[in-house]
């Protein structure tokens, strides 16, 4: 039996003579799809004007019901007669309603990132400067420091016997002063670690600046005193001698000392390996400080009770001093609460 509601759908034949008109175009896009690719855009916006009259704009009448209750019909807000209590509203003091204000931070402040060497830009500018500089410095002068540790276990009598041009010389010189710099580093490293981490200044890099003005200081002052002491007790050979190696020692203690540095700013080395490392490190070059002293100045003499006490006037107590000096200032400069 036939459903009474179904109803046969039309052939395709019978669609097929039903007439196909194009539909209006609803928008621009529309109208800009029926014309040629090579229309002008004086020619798209007559088709436009053409399709799309412009039509009235209606605004809309409804009154304001962001007034004040029981005020009645709104009052124009350009009125400079207006009441202030009228011009404020539920919104006025929302930073959405005004645009041109800050409207400060949403959601809830996440902790700040701690100041570490790795992400200060000052100490990692100066860590690359010295890394790029030690690398240059050992293409220039690799033969001389072969040359310098041969002549610093084997002593000639008489002049000098290693040769020094001015660029070594001045490569030396670099050398110290970054020897200066990385232990002004690893100290002010220690002092944030295990001291403080608070002072009086308002960047903690000048408590650095203080720190390497004072590994300056030392480091000049030992080298006066060595220059005084040996001119007035010794001959000028063995004077110069020494001093050679003594700058060649204070060279070479900053490239030993260079790489534990880089471990602490970038690799979380603890610092208490890192203490234990330096210390080694300063005492194998005391070590090597009293041995070239010895070969120089009193092999000869046997004067073992002399040189105890040259090694103790100019290295110990200088070294004692700078400890305890910078301990007391670093106390100073501390934020105490």
């Amino acid at each position: 039996m036939q459903d009474s509601i179904y109803v046969e759908p039309p052939s395709i034949a019978a669609l097929d003579l039903v007439p196909h008109t194009p539909a209006k175009p609803q928008t621009p896009y529309q109208v800009l799809r029926l014309l040629p690719k090579d229309a002008t855009p004086a020619q798209q916006d007559s088709a436009i004007q053409a399709w799309f009259a412009p039509d009235e704009i209606h605004y809309s009448e409804r009154p304001d019901t962001l007034h004040l209750p029981g005020e009645g019909i709104p009052r124009d807000l350009k009125d400079v007669q207006l009441p202030t209590y009228y011009r404020e509203n539920f919104f006025s003091n929302d930073s959405l309603y005004h645009p041109e204000l800050d409207g400060g931070r949403y959601g809830v402040a996440g902790d700040p990132v701690p100041e570490t060497m790795s992400n200060d830009s000052l100490i990692s500018g100066l860590l690359i400067l010295c890394f790029l500089v030690m690398t240059f410095s050992f293409s220039r002068i690799s033969g001389f420091i072969g040359r310098q540790i041969k002549d610093f276990f084997y002593v000639q009598k008489g002049e000098h016997s290693v040769q020094e041009t001015g660029d070594e010389i001045n490569i030396q010189i670099v050398f110290s002063v970054i020897t200066c710099l990385t232990c002004s580093l690893l100290y002010y490293l220690y002092v944030l670690t295990t001291v403080d981490d608070t002072f009086v200044f308002s960047t903690e890099h000048l408590l650095l600046g203080v720190i390497f003005l004072i590994m300056a200081g030392y480091f000049l002052l030992k080298f006066l005193l060595y220059t005084m002491v040996n001119t007035i007790m010794f001959d000028t050979s063995g004077n110069k001698k020494f001093l050679t190696a003594f700058i060649f020692l204070l060279s070479m203690e900053g490239i030993l000392l260079f790489p534990v540095l880089l471990l602490l700013a970038y690799f979380q080395f603890p610092i208490q390996a890192a203490a234990v490392y330096t210390f080694l490190v300063v005492f194998f070059f005391k070590f090597l400080t009293f041995y070239k002293t010895y070969v120089i100045f009193f092999a000869q003499k046997a004067f073992y009770v002399q040189i105890i006490l040259y090694f103790c006037a100019l290295e110990m107590v200088p070294l004692l001093s700078l400890w305890g000096g910078l301990a007391v200032i670093v106390n100073h400069l501390r934020v105490i609460f």
